[in-house]
């Protein structure tokens, strides 16, 4: 039996039961294959493809009938988890513990859209890394000072030769500039750039553990998902995987439409498409100057 084989990863968990989540993933575009199709369809798509046997997705209950409308062809890879208390994103997680069985599994969040320029399985590579390594792994990307207080940001140091992994030391939600300079300094990074979670993660069992007991120390505040890791990166072999790919958060302003146009440009109608776009602007400027 191989390393990749003793290290299976068939279980995949998206979060979607947050008040500003709730049913942005079933918002629609128009797919490479020129079919309309939601964001979690898409997204359920790439996660079947990399492998995954089953798909759990934590939701407000509310939202159950409306999912399962949405899902129907997937019937029978799907499980459906309440989250009946918005206690956070740990918290949402740990609502999936008995879907997870002890399992390591992939996560990705529920309204961001993971796209790369070849079309290739974004997900698959953080896989493998897990597989190969027997360990958690989490996709980063280099970010600007300037944003990582939008993001979950590590510090690191590189993992033995490999140029895209590193091992994390620390985690840190939403730092500011001042104490990432001091404490989250990656060694050979760019000067004011740092590593910050993509959203896309392979966990291990280890995770779940570590969140219930922050949870039962504190059963009434909320869970929070970066202290967890931290912990876990403290106790457990826990690396970061370097990525260059696009990830597109749809709750932002504009970003279903960044996603489209993204989504567009890794299909057969790409040249299309950019001659579409340019002869809009060269309209656009030549009416401007009219």
């Amino acid at each position: 039996m191989n390393r990749m084989e003793t290290w299976k990863i068939d279980k995949a968990l998206i979060t979607s039961a947050g008040p500003d989540q709730r049913t942005l993933p079933l918002q629609t575009l128009i797919d490479k294959n020129r079919k309309k199709r939601t964001v979690l369809e898409i997204q359920i798509d790439e996660i079947l493809s990399a492998g995954i046997d089953r798909v759990g997705l934590v939701i407000h209950p509310e939202d159950e009938d409306l999912f399962r409308k949405h899902l129907q062809v997937y019937a029978g890879k799907m499980q459906f988890i309440p989250q009946n208390e918005p206690l956070g994103y740990g918290h949402a997680i740990l609502c999936a513990t008995e879907f997870l069985g002890g399992e390591p599994f992939l996560h990705l969040v529920g309204d961001h859209l993971f796209l790369n320029q070849t079309g290739d399985n974004v997900a698959l590579r953080v896989i493998h890394a897990a597989q190969e390594q027997q360990c958690a792994v989490s996709g980063v990307q280099q970010t600007r000072e300037s944003l990582i207080g939008n993001f979950g940001t590590i510090g690191a140091e590189r993992f033995q030769a490999a140029s895209d992994l590193f091992r994390i030391t620390k985690v840190v939600e939403k730092p500011v500039p001042s104490f990432a300079e001091h404490h989250l300094l990656v060694p050979g990074m760019r000067t004011g750039h740092y590593l910050c979670f993509f959203g896309v993660h392979v966990f291990s069992p280890a995770l779940l553990p570590i969140l219930q007991k922050q949870y039962q120390e504190a059963p009434t505040a909320r869970l929070g998902l970066s202290d967890a890791l931290h912990e876990l990166a403290r106790t457990t072999k826990y690396l970061a995987l370097e990525s260059n790919d696009w990830r597109f958060d749809i709750g932002q302003d504009y970003g279903l439409l960044k996603a489209q146009i993204a989504l567009s440009l890794t299909g057969p109608d790409r040249d299309f498409l950019l001659t579409e776009l340019l002869q809009f602007f060269l309209e656009r400027e030549k009416r401007n100057n009219d």
